[in-house]
């Protein structure tokens, strides 16, 4: 099954954990898996270290030239390693990574698609292109959606 993801950035510790750890619970119960992502940090690396480790392949888009240069210098190191591991990489056209080429690539993915991955907190998105315009064009496209989003636990 091919899986794309769309998800939230920068992610804090305790939330990063609880997305992890509902990854991999969702992707252990689907065979042939073929992650497709473009990388971003937060939720898409996270998908994509969670593929690979769940043996299944990966499929990277990359939205722009520039889109390397766009994330925090702190996970590119990351992203050059999981680029490394992919099967293939699709660079779209775009120069510059707006908010036009990640809706590109977005849309690039769920062509190719049988299930959308969205790490979403159901809340508007920040920018154009964020979850909530993905998962409406998955809709649209008639692309299954499973939000993922944990929940956090109580302190005493």
């Amino acid at each position: 099954m091919r899986v794309a993801v769309c998800g939230h950035r920068q992610l804090d510790g305790p939330t990063a954990d609880g997305v992890d750890k509902a990854l991999r619970e969702h992707l252990a119960t689907i065979d042939r898996l073929v992650g497709i992502s473009c990388l971003t940090d937060g939720a898409e690396q996270i998908f994509a270290r969670a593929v690979l480790e769940a043996g299944g392949q990966l499929l990277v888009v990359v939205p722009a030239e520039g889109h390397r240069e766009n994330l925090p210098p702190s996970t590119r190191q990351n992203y050059d390693a999981l680029v490394r591991r992919a099967f293939d990489v699709v660079s779209l056209r775009f120069g510059e990574p707006t908010a036009e080429a990640y809706l590109a690539a977005a849309r690039h993915m769920l062509e190719r698609a049988d299930q959308l991955v969205a790490v979403w907190d159901r809340r508007d998105p920040d920018t154009a292109g964020g979850p909530a315009d993905v998962i409406r064009e998955a809709i649209w496209r008639r692309v299954p959606v499973k939000v993922i989003w944990p929940s956090r636990p109580t302190l005493p």
